[in-house]
């Protein structure tokens, strides 16, 4: 076990990214199918497939989604997925062909770096090739390489966001989390209260706290749709297509516990929920779970970013602070 989403049996992780251009995406496979479901709570989304994934539409399984940088412009680079997914004879049988079933969520960077250059059908391409069944690169790494977090303030006062991963094991069901932390709230520790990653104060040297800004009445600055936080809860246990959409509900708590504030109209919070379906379990137990490690995966993804584009990190904070 690596403490991350491909201790789940089955599930594939490849990243891509441009690090000049700021920008990057992330593929997660299964190639034999996975049920899954969505949840949608951010009022700015960009999403592909989403509305297959309700419990009353024909698809069952998937194989694969994609995480993405370039805002909707991103969403191109699952062409690229379903393009390498085809040529292995992976998807949904229509008779003249399989069509792989890619859904996919993208974050805003194109503040970062090069907003010309993004994620695009070569990258989601070059993501399948370099997956595999050990990935636990954290950091400024595929969707999560111009992820910015604390933007009240606009990107002047923001801080380096990325990509985290976590898993726990109980038995023999696991429940692991993938995300890509690109807020326009602060991160916290959920066990202590206290930033870790967030709208820094004017010196640049500690943190403003979002939410005691707002409670002082102070309005949005340049963050409005910059932003958005997605990832994927990958479990082993034998769950439905809709309650897999349930877990993905419940995996937002995970957020909920972690940034402030989160879900709000300048955010596209998104999360899926994948099952490889081999161990027997009940959809309350997966859905604990993967709150916990949605929101250990969070707080991994700050922990690991590196200061980049001018964002400190949070390693580069925390030796200012008391």
């Amino acid at each position: 076990m690596l403490d991350c989403l491909t201790d789940v049996q089955g599930i594939l992780v490849g990243h891509a990214q441009d690090y000049e251009a700021g920008t990057g995406c992330t593929v997660i496979l299964c190639k034999k199918g996975a049920i899954a479901g969505a949840d949608v709570r951010g009022g700015a989304p960009g999403t592909r497939e989403t509305d297959l994934l309700e419990p009353d539409k024909l698809v069952e399984k998937i194989h694969g989604i994609y995480l993405s940088g370039g805002s909707a412009f991103g969403l191109d680079g699952a062409s690229g997925v379903m393009h390498f997914l085809e040529s292995e004879g992976i998807g949904f049988d229509v008779g003249v062909t399989k069509v792989p079933i890619v859904p996919a969520a993208v974050i805003f960077d194109l503040s970062v770096g090069s907003f010309r250059k993004r994620p695009d059908f070569n990258m989601g391409y070059q993501a399948c090739l370099n997956a595999n069944d050990k990935n636990d690169a954290m950091g400024n790494i595929g969707a999560g390489t111009g992820a910015t977090v604390g933007k009240y303030f606009g990107d002047e006062f923001s801080m380096k966001g990325g990509i985290g991963t976590a898993s726990i094991t109980v038995g023999e069901l696991v429940v692991a989390a993938l995300v890509v932390v690109n807020c326009v709230g602060d991160v916290i520790n959920p066990d202590t209260g206290r930033i870790l990653a967030g709208t820094l104060n004017k010196a640049k040297t500690g943190f403003s706290n979002t939410i005691e800004i707002i409670k002082r009445g102070v309005s949005y600055g340049e963050s409005l749709g910059r932003n958005t936080t997605i990832g994927v809860v990958a479990t082993n246990g034998l769950i439905s297509k809709s309650e897999a959409g349930r877990v993905a509900t419940v995996a937002h708590n995970g957020y909920a516990r972690t940034i402030r504030p989160v879900h709000t109209m300048s955010d596209g919070d998104t999360i899926f929920c994948i099952s490889t379906g081999s161990v027997r379990t009940d959809m309350s137990t997966v859905g604990v779970l993967a709150a916990e490690v949605m929101a250990d995966a969070i707080v991994r993804a700050v922990k690991n970013a590196d200061s980049l584009y001018g964002k400190p990190s949070y390693n580069s904070i925390m030796l200012n602070e008391p």
